[in-house]
């Protein structure tokens, strides 16, 4: 199991689920707002009140999905969030030691 993990603009929220909808064996994600900048550039010299105060809008999901569909999952939240600019956007996997995914009965 992998554990995918991405954090972009809030713009692009509906560019990802849909794109992750059309994708094999996705199996849902999680959404979570959140706030965040880039590192702070060599040529900008700010003081850390002027960093914290540049915070944008972000969207952080996550995903847990099996190993044989992780990967595509992957690149199409690569391929969606990706702008050009540094800094936008980051996307990681990470390996997933144990998970359950639990239903309720009824």
């Amino acid at each position: 199991m992998k554990e995918i993990k991405a954090v972009f603009g809030p713009q692009r929220l509906a560019g990802v689920r849909d794109a992750l909808r059309r994708a094999p064996g996705y199996p849902g994600m999680t959404v979570i707002k959140a706030e965040g900048h880039a590192a702070p550039s060599a040529q900008a010299r700010h003081s850390i009140r002027e960093e914290l105060k540049d915070s944008l809008p972000r969207v952080r999901i996550e995903i847990v999905a099996p190993d044989e569909v992780a990967e595509g999952l992957f690149d199409t939240i690569v391929a969606v969030v990706s702008t050009g600019s540094p800094g936008d956007s980051v996307v990681w996997i990470s390996d997933v030691e144990r998970a359950a995914f639990v239903h309720k009965t009824v």
